[in-house]
């Protein structure tokens, strides 16, 4: 008696590939799969992989095979290519999962082949394709400028100091979040500048040469041992890059007034000068001094002030009766 051997099932190798990674950048053993295969199937025509396979000598078929139709193309041993497109093709693995489960039908071997993967920070570019969508369809993030969102990004900075005296790390994330769409949201408007446009990347670009000139001691040849050293370099080169003609030159003065006055005392020592405190009568001269006092010792004292007004809100709620 004969035994006939059995038939190869095949190989259904389904290739995934990043969206945030640009087209064409693809793992070897995604090429070496994509060169070796029998057939390489892409359901979407305008998918951004095409072109490159294309170029790099891959036979792409524009079809969309039923979950039975991709079973029987890989019989004889064959290995067919699945280029998913970016939302995935749910229908198509559904129908597989379906078959397979089953139990009558011969299945061909299946492999998920990621061609490849997320860099760290890869999630940045979900945000802002999301938000030139938001600014290009929602009726309010359409008519916004930089000086109606003024106020947001002011809102946003002080819910997130709450969130770090908190300590709550759920609230930090979340926080974070929401400056980084401040960001986002600016640099957003800014691109539609007609005079003077910048994008996200012209401002990640920025802070990047800032952070790498204020780092010697990292990028360069210069060394620094303690905190102290380093302060001591970012100022030093802070002050070429500026020019300032005044040591009071960007300071904010529509930052709180204890954070103002030790930004001003900060100025002042670390340059050397003695300008004496000016004189005055009043709660605000006695502030200004009691601010030089706590910057000179290294203390914040907007953060001092905040913590004890904190322990004067629980005082106050437990006096109301209210439980923690």
């Amino acid at each position: 008696m004969t035994t006939e051997a059995p038939v190869a099932s095949g190989r259904i190798v389904l290739l995934t590939a990043s969206h945030r990674v640009a087209p064409g950048l693809l793992s070897w053993p995604a090429w070496q799969t994509l060169h070796a295969a029998d057939r390489v199937l892409c359901a979407d025509e305008g998918h951004p992989q095409l072109p490159y396979l294309r170029e790099a000598g891959v036979d792409v078929e524009i079809a969309a095979p039923t979950a039975q139709e991709l079973v029987d193309a890989c019989a004889g041993g064959r290995t067919v290519v699945v280029v998913p497109s970016g939302e995935g093709d749910r229908a198509l693995t559904d129908g597989l999962a379906g078959l397979a489960g089953s139990g009558r039908v011969q299945m061909p071997d299946l492999e998920l082949l990621p061609g490849s993967y997320d860099l760290p920070g890869a999630r940045l570019i979900d945000l802002v394709q999301v938000m030139d969508r938001i600014r290009l369809e929602c009726p309010w993030s359409s008519q916004q400028t930089h000086k109606g969102l003024a106020k947001y990004g002011i809102e946003e900075a002080y819910e997130l100091v709450e969130a770090i005296e908190d300590g709550d790390r759920d609230e930090l994330r979340e926080e974070l979040g929401d400056v980084l769409l401040q960001v986002v949201f600016h640099a957003c408007i800014a691109e539609e500048d007609q005079d003077e446009p910048f994008s996200i990347d012209d401002v990640a670009g920025t802070i990047v040469e800032k952070l790498i000139h204020r780092h010697p001691h990292v990028f360069g040849d210069e060394s620094a041992e303690t905190p102290e050293d380093v302060k001591e370099h970012w100022l030093r080169t802070k002050a070429i890059e500026k020019q300032r003609d005044s040591v009071t030159d960007g300071v904010p003065l529509g930052q709180p007034g204890l954070a103002l006055a030790a930004k001003l005392a900060s100025r002042v020592r670390t340059a050397g000068l003695t300008v004496p405190l000016p004189a005055g009568e009043g709660i605000g001269y006695e502030l200004l001094a009691l601010a030089a006092r706590a910057e000179e010792a290294g203390t914040d004292p907007e953060a001092a002030l905040r913590a004890a007004a904190r322990a004067y809100r629980d005082a106050i709620r437990a006096a109301e009766g209210h439980a923690g």
